[in-house]
């Protein structure tokens, strides 16, 4: 939101969502968003009502999103358990730091947990 002298100039995002009660929903989402780009339309507000299951999924998952899912949750607990190992830290340390400033290195060190574990965990499923 940004507000000037005359109030509310501006805003964006969520400004209501429905309530859920009893197992159902109560309201609808209400959305506004404000267009940033240069136009020579004055109507930059734009305000959107959604029903409350509007952003319900209608489809059931598919193999391969159930896939990645269990990738995600395994790579996940792999970090957790490597960031934890006493054993690695150091050595984990040092090669993030000599390959923090390489054209495609990672700037962070969860960041650089999650290329390691990702890659270990692809070498061990999928060949």
């Amino acid at each position: 939101m940004k507000v000037g002298p005359g109030g509310i100039e501006t805003i964006s995002g969520a400004l209501k969502k429905p309530k859920k009660q009893d197992g159902h929903n109560h309201g609808n989402y209400v959305v506004a968003t404000h267009r940033k780009a240069a136009s020579t339309n004055p109507n930059c507000q734009r305000l959107y009502v959604k029903d409350p299951d509007a952003y319900k999924r209608t489809t059931p998952l598919s193999p391969k999103e159930l896939q990645i899912r269990a990738r995600f949750t395994a790579v996940r607990a792999m970090i957790a358990e490597r960031k934890e190992d006493l054993s690695k830290i150091t050595d984990d340390q040092i090669a993030f730091a000599a390959q923090k400033n390489e054209p495609n290195g990672k700037k962070t060190m969860l960041a650089w947990y999650w290329k390691v574990c990702g890659q270990e965990y692809d070498q061990t499923h999928n060949g």
